[in-house]
């Protein structure tokens, strides 16, 4: 968990939800708009290729906060003070 100072998720919990979301909830999100869009009447080809292009992007924006900083280092092992570099 979050240090008692600290807001929101530490560095290990937002590095497991990031994969959580991309191998369990990234492919049912695909699922579910590949059977929204052929659902629905195949539109033309370049309001298709916008529609989902507009998905690609928006099922990341309510995950931004998980996905900020996973590439980097643990901010947190360096103050730890456990001999490590």
């Amino acid at each position: 968990m979050a240090k008692p100072g600290k807001k929101g998720l530490s560095y290990k919990a937002r590095r497991r939800w990031a994969l959580v979301i991309l191998l369990v909830g990234l492919p049912i999100y695909i699922m579910v708009a590949v059977t929204i869009m052929n659902s629905l009447n195949r539109p033309p080809v370049l309001v298709e290729f916008v529609i989902y292009i507009v998905l690609g992007v928006i099922w990341a924006l309510p995950f931004k906060f998980v996905f900020r900083g996973i590439g980097q280092a643990d901010p947190d092992e360096g103050r730890q003070g456990n001999g490590k570099p």
